[in-house]
């Protein structure tokens, strides 16, 4: 059996495409945007920083250990004094044993705090099962040492122990201890943080000014478990900073790199599947009615000028109010008025086509209406249509995002639309949250540009007197 040989002419005429694409800078700029947003995609679970933020975007838990609109890490190489940031801290030691058949446990953490403002909480976690009476105490670089909790538990499951709430009363107890009596009555329990005072040099106004005492903070944890088939594992901190991840988070506490991360894909899939399906329908749309001509294409015409005329994006928001918001429905939506875009050009050119003198042979050997369709004007209109549905997909990217903006999207999904929509009510243009605004504005109108330059580029090449336009 004789092996299958590429076609050489096929092959230069690729050569040639590409070569020729390569001298369009602005069609290289989109099909690069273009590769890297879809590596990004593809190995979206190793970027992510959440990796369960696709799933639980709206879940509060999830997110409950980040801090509140807190701003963007690297905010942090332009200020003076440098803010906190959110960090994980891992044990150093994690020793359990058996006596007299309890679990006996002691847990170590060090961190080596070098901000010069407070952080916005410190949280201990751990999974445990059964009984279990702990002690959390922190040793400062002063050697000055707090416990900062103390007491049984009973729980299955994960432990969370947060200083700001649970520790309050014991790192104010510390304050008084530390400073004359009535310096101690003129503490506000209400307004100070106790965090200002646990991350602060000892001295009588530590209440009101801070001056970061940096240094190797050890936390030290003990307990035992009443027990015999008590469990304790994975135990971990987390220093939750006044600043938080690569692009902040939003008043729900989420973070807004892993959201766009996450809307990616989504941006992606329903800008090429739209536009891919509606370019279908346009280009077979057109080339029916122009090879059909009479009767039949006056009436495929006049219905293809009702749809034109339609204003897309009221109908679709009309439509998303009385269908429940799901991405299928909303691609459905802009299928149904996105195919108009390719109709008018392939009609012309199947017009010219039909009349060519191997349709006519075609006929002549009995050829059929649907074979002389789709074995001869189909392949040779469909590759002029890449240009289109490359065109076609900033708009299904936008009404998409528009969509979500005023509420009807798929709260299932995360897509930039939502980001923008949930920053809308959550007043952050009031608020100053600009994180929260720009990164998904910016990356809805680069996607949607390197497809533009890359429909431009594909339409010079594949109709070159539109090269000097």
């Amino acid at each position: 059996m004789e092996n299958k040989k590429v076609n050489p002419q096929k092959q230069n005429l690729i050569i040639d495409f590409f070569n020729e694409f390569k001298k369009d800078k602005t069609g290289m700029i989109g099909l690069s945007i273009l590769i890297i947003s879809i590596l990004i995609s593809l190995f979206e679970p190793l970027i992510l920083t959440y990796k369960e933020a696709p799933k639980r975007w709206r879940d509060i838990n999830y997110w409950q250990d980040n801090p509140t609109s807190a701003p963007p890490i690297w905010l942090n190489f332009f200020q003076k004094e440098k803010a906190s940031i959110t960090a994980n801290i891992e044990a150093i030691s994690f020793e359990t044993n058996y006596i007299d058949n309890q679990l006996n446990y002691k847990i170590l953490f060090e961190y080596d705090y070098n901000f010069d403002k407070p952080p916005v909480d410190l949280i201990f976690h751990f999974n445990i099962k059964g009984n279990t009476g702990l002690i959390w105490k922190v040793i400062r670089p002063d050697k000055e040492s707090i416990i900062l909790y103390d007491g049984l538990y009973n729980a299955y499951g994960n432990l969370r122990i947060s200083a700001f709430n649970d520790s309050k009363n014991r790192i104010f107890r510390f304050y008084r201890e530390s400073v004359p009596k009535f310096l101690a009555r003129q503490l506000d329990t209400i307004t100070t943080n106790p965090m200002t005072i646990l991350f602060n040099t000892k001295k009588n106004d530590m209440a009101e000014n801070f001056l970061s005492l940096k240094g190797i903070y050890r936390f030290e944890i003990t307990g035992k478990n009443s027990d015999s088939n008590s469990e304790v594992d994975n135990p971990y901190m987390v220093l939750v900073g006044s600043m938080s991840g690569l692009m902040g988070t939003d008043n729900m506490k989420r973070d807004i790199f892993s959201g766009l991360i996450s809307g990616l894909k989504w941006a992606l899939f329903i800008g090429i599947a739209t536009s891919f399906i509606a370019v279908i329908i346009g280009v077979m749309y057109g080339i029916i009615s122009a090879y059909f001509g009479g009767f039949v294409d006056g009436f495929m015409q006049f219905i293809y000028q009702i749809f034109i005329g339609i204003p897309v994006l009221p109908v679709m928001i009309v439509m998303s109010a009385i269908f429940k918001p799901s991405i299928w429905t909303m691609i459905a939506m802009m299928i149904l008025f996105s195919w108009t875009g390719s109709v008018m050009t392939v009609r012309s050119m199947a017009m010219q086509l039909k009349e060519e003198t191997y349709i006519e042979a075609a006929r002549t050997i009995g050829a059929g209406h649907f074979r002389i369709i789709f074995n001869h004007l189909t392949p040779l209109l469909l590759p002029f249509s890449f240009a289109s549905m490359a065109l076609a997909v900033p708009s299904a990217i936008v009404y998409e995002s528009s969509l979500s903006l005023l509420g009807f999207g798929d709260a299932t999904i995360v897509t930039w639309g939502q980001i923008l929509h949930d920053a809308m009510k959550g007043s952050a243009v009031l608020s100053g949250l600009w994180w929260w605004i720009i990164p998904p504005g910016i990356l809805i109108a680069v996607l949607g540009m390197s497809f533009a330059f890359l429909g431009f580029a594909l339409d010079k090449i594949l109709h070159p007197k539109l090269r000097n336009r």
